[in-house]
């Protein structure tokens, strides 16, 4: 057969060409087998876990096979978390043990540092932050990481978080995460600020492909200070120090061909906290979001996005405050409002709710100016969009009829255009030009252009 080398490219998850799809067919003629795996540049990372990792190629039975299973290999080796690169060689094989129509496989792999640290800036919701990170990856050999983080953010948020992450190289993908965490932010829509400084234990996993869990118990001690002279009464008599015991469940199943500019697929997320296994604090919350990417001819895509919550107390001798409650409005949420600027409020200050609802279309379409797919203007969608939505301690009854007519009374409604881009795979960005044509007394819309970035977005 003579000799056969391919290198991996990192990072190329494209499917294959015409071209490469009549070679691979090709390949399917070609008799193969694996005699020997080498896997090159282990230091400290456990031979058992390499092991079990390569173990798939031994099972290919021809040469479009061994191709294949390299790449899922490869690919396995790279979320072990112990190593910064991965290529993969293949020859055929040679020595006293070479059997008809052996082959070889050889992975080259550079183990992570033992510390690594950097500076970073992220990207929340219409914040930008500094982030001071060190971390201890693939401890003992198995990819366990050892972090920790200080963050200070643009709009008066600092936080600080050491945590302590054991993966199971299971085929539920499961991860066990232990952290210390301390945060604080000012919020000048309600008059104060909080600090929160806690224990958080995190289990996720997966359950099918395209479904991950997250179930999390998080204790936390809440420090809530008015901000200045002019916080209202109804915020100042809620300041103060509060204890949170919570369990909550996060199950999220996607099948969106992209998180920031999807063009089809569906999103379902589903949100359960219950609060009151000790301390001060007790509640039960339920919050859902609902996403569907209709692909329409020219690269349009038709968007519509449904959410939803709701809260009630769960013990009598135990309460919530204002950081508990549901908020809206903002640049990414309910459009043409500013940020958690619709909804009950005191002297200005907005107190949240126990209810809200909101809804989006939108159409977004490629640049006009885009002349190839795959260049600078993949980065950039225009859009049209129409967004509604309504928050309050609503009190709904066993009459269907009349609990939709509550909660369509006193609906906010916007509607504009935009651009948006997109930054990597984690968050984008977004101009928009507003023209809110429904509101109450006491919101705040936006009438014209709004600037928004951030990594959720209605």
């Amino acid at each position: 057969m003579g000799s056969v080398q391919a290198k991996a490219v990192a990072g190329d998850d494209l499917g294959p060409t015409g071209e490469e799809r009549s070679m691979l067919d090709h390949f399917k003629t070609i008799q193969a087998r694996i005699d020997k795996v080498h896997v090159d540049g282990v230091g400290r990372t456990r031979d058992d876990l390499v092991q079990d990792s390569v173990q798939p190629l031994f099972e290919a039975a021809n040469f479009e096979e061994v191709i294949t299973r390299s790449h899922e290999v490869r690919t396995r080796l790279e979320q072990l978390g112990c190593f910064r690169s991965v290529d993969v060689f293949i020859d055929t094989s040679r020595g006293p043990d070479a059997t008809d129509k052996g082959l070889e496989v050889t992975f080259e792999v550079e183990e992570l540092r033992r510390v690594v640290g950097g500076i970073n800036t992220l990207v929340g919701q219409n914040e930008g932050s500094l982030v001071l990170s060190c971390r201890m990856p693939n401890l003992v050999g198995r990819g366990e990481r050892l972090q920790g983080e200080y963050t200070y953010g643009t709009n008066q948020t600092t936080g600080i978080n050491v945590a302590l992450l054991k993966p199971f190289h299971n085929a539920a993908r499961t991860t066990v995460t232990g952290s210390v965490y301390q945060s604080g932010a000012d919020l000048p829509w309600s008059g104060f600020r909080q600090v929160d400084r806690g224990v958080l234990l995190d289990l996720g996993f997966r359950s099918a492909t395209d479904v991950t869990h997250s179930l999390r118990y998080d204790v936390a001690w809440r420090e809530l200070a008015c901000l200045d002279r002019a916080t209202p009464f109804d915020v100042r008599k809620e300041a103060g120090h509060s204890l949170k015991s919570a369990v909550k469940h996060v199950l999220t199943v996607d099948k969106r061909d992209s998180s920031i500019f999807p063009t089809e697929g569906a999103l379902l997320r589903l949100n359960q906290e219950l609060a009151g296994l000790g301390g001060n604090v007790g509640f039960l919350k339920h919050e859902a979001e609902l996403q569907y990417n209709l692909p329409l001819p020219f690269d349009v895509t038709l968007q519509g996005s449904l959410l939803g919550g709701h809260m009630k107390p769960m013990y009598p001798e135990k309460t919530y405050s204002i950081c508990d409650r549901f908020f809206l409005g903002g640049p990414l949420n309910v459009r043409g409002f500013e940020t958690r600027g619709i909804g009950p409020q005191s002297d200005g200050a907005f107190t949240g709710a126990d209810m809200y609802w909101a809804a989006a279309l939108h159409l977004y379409t490629p640049l006009p100016f885009r002349r190839t797919k795959g260049g600078f203007g993949e980065l950039f969608r225009t859009h049209l969009f129409v967004n509604t939505g309504n928050i309050g301690n609503f009190r709904l009854g066993d009459d269907a009829a009349k609990n939709a007519e509550l909660l369509m009374s006193g609906l906010r409604l916007a509607y504009g255009a935009g651009l948006s881009m997109r930054l990597g795979e984690i968050a984008r960005l977004e101009l928009n030009y507003c023209l809110p044509v429904r509101a109450q007394r006491g919101d705040r819309p936006v009438h014209g252009l709004q600037f928004g970035v951030g990594v959720t977005f209605l």
